[in-house]
């Protein structure tokens, strides 16, 4: 069998970011790294789901979300994968620094964290995603195109 691209990558140099991990056709999926790769200590679960929960939440209302594919964790639980279609690259960026944001600010009750919502509600913590945001946002805040390639 054939090395997929992400195992290509050379994850002993791979930093915190955003990334531009593949393109097919017009989608393209972009590599939201949090961790620095087999650095502990690495994403706690319960963060993870419900920075999933609120990201999806937020692209799945914004301007774009006839363009949005998918937003979920990455199993090495280092940071994400979001998929978008007809999206200019710097569009996504901006729609990721929106999206880490509307995470670090948000108050309330995480959306879709009923039984009958999700199959694994009770692991959710809201103020762990929102420290990891508050800490991911710095490193994205001046993320350019120029810097998208791995």
């Amino acid at each position: 069998m054939e090395r997929i691209a992400s195992f290509c990558v050379d994850h002993n140099k791979l930093l915190p970011g955003i990334y531009t991990s593949r393109i097919d056709g017009d989608i393209i999926t972009y590599d939201i790294r949090m961790r620095k790769p087999n650095t502990p200590p690495f994403l706690e679960n319960a963060a993870i789901h419900t920075i999933e929960h609120l990201f999806a939440t937020y692209a799945r209302n914004s301007e774009r979300k006839d363009q949005v594919i998918y937003f979920g964790p990455m199993g090495c639980r280092t940071g994400f994968y979001f998929l978008l279609r007809d999206v200019k690259p710097a569009d996504a960026i901006r729609m990721i620094q929106e999206g880490f944001t509307f995470i670090a600010n948000f108050e309330g009750t995480v959306p879709g964290t009923t039984a009958s919502e999700c199959g694994n509600y009770l692991e959710h913590d809201l103020e762990g995603a929102k420290k990891e945001a508050k800490e991911f946002l710095p490193i994205i805040s001046t993320w350019t195109e120029e810097k998208l390639q791995y």
